[in-house]
């Protein structure tokens, strides 16, 4: 019987030395799986926050899309409102410098009646454009022009007056047969 006892009890303990690797091996699977399972929580609450945090993030989105469409409506009015103020004004600017003109018209017409006219009326002659008048004194010819209020000489009229000024003004005489 020993010898049967013998390689039972080595089988045994192989047996026990077997169990003994497998229940560390278990333990250790054990501990890994509790460290699994603690990271698959954390990994899920970090996911439960971030899928909070997206939802926020959206309804921010949403707010902030809903307030830019305003904005930009706002802009859109308030643009419309500039333009029409703008042609509004031009078309006042406009009236205003016709009437400027006109009353410029009426200046010139009546300028030979006033007392500021220096010149006889009767030596004048009215050319309208670019020169309003001609006086033909007895001593000298004058260019003469009308200016009102804040009003400028044209180009063209400086020019004639540099000219006037520098002497440069002929006599010419054309024939026609």
């Amino acid at each position: 019987m020993e010898f049967i006892f013998i390689p039972i009890t080595i089988a045994l303990l192989f047996f026990i030395v077997s169990l003994k690797r497998k229940i560390k091996s278990y333990d250790i699977i054990q501990d890994d799986s509790y460290i699994l399972k603690s990271k698959i929580k954390e990994l899920e609450e970090r996911e439960s926050a971030y899928k909070m945090s997206a939802s926020i993030f959206e309804e921010r989105k949403a707010e902030l899309e809903q307030k830019e469409e305003v904005y930009l409506k706002t802009i859109k009015d308030l643009d419309e409102k500039f333009v029409q103020e703008l042609e509004g004004r031009k078309k006042v600017t406009s009236q205003k410098k016709s009437s400027e003109v006109r009353l410029g018209h009426i200046a010139e017409t009546l300028a030979p009646f006033l007392d500021q006219f220096e010149f006889e009326p009767e030596e004048c002659s009215f050319l309208g454009q670019p020169i309003d008048y001609v006086s033909f004194g007895q001593k000298e010819i004058t260019f003469i022009e009308i200016k009102s209020g804040n009003s400028q000489l044209s180009s063209k009229q400086r020019r004639i007056r540099d000219q006037v000024i520098d002497g440069k003004v002929a006599w010419k005489e054309v024939r026609i047969k």
